[in-house]
C-alpha cells in the first residue's frame, strides 16, 4: 500500500468525492478515501491533501498528487523528513486501521 521511493512514499488510493464525511477505509486490496468536497475545479484534490495533512500532521507542501489529477484513482507522493510522522503513517496503512 505504501511504497518507498527516492522522493518519499507513494500511496495509491481511490477517492470518493461528495461523501457525507471525510474518512479513510482500508481493506486488503486497496485504500478508499471519502472526501466531502465535490470533484469540481480541483476542490476534491485540495480537500484530499488537506485531510491527509491534518490526519497525519504532515505539512500540505509535503503531499502532492503525482498521478490521477482528474481520476478517482490517485497516487500521492508524501515527502516528509520527520521520521516519527512517517513511521505513524506507515504503521497506519500497514496495520489496516
Amino acid at each position: 500500500m505504501l511504497k518507498k521511493t527516492n522522493g518519499g512514499y507513494l500511496l495509491n488510493l481511490k477517492i470518493s468525492p461528495n461523501a457525507s464525511k471525510n474518512e479513510i477505509l482500508l481493506n486488503q486490496e486497496d485504500i478508499k478515501v471519502k472526501i466531502t468536497a465535490p470533484p469540481v475545479d480541483g476542490k476534491a484534490n485540495k480537500a484530499l491533501i488537506d485531510f491527509f495533512s491534518k490526519s497525519f500532521k504532515i505539512p500540505k507542501t509535503s503531499i502532492s498528487i503525482v498521478k490521477g489529477e482528474t481520476s478517482k484513482d490517485k497516487t500521492l507522493l508524501i515527502k516528509c523528513i520527520d521520521e516519527e510522522k512517517l513511521q505513524k503513517l506507515k504503521v497506519f496503512f500497514e496495520s489496516g486501521n
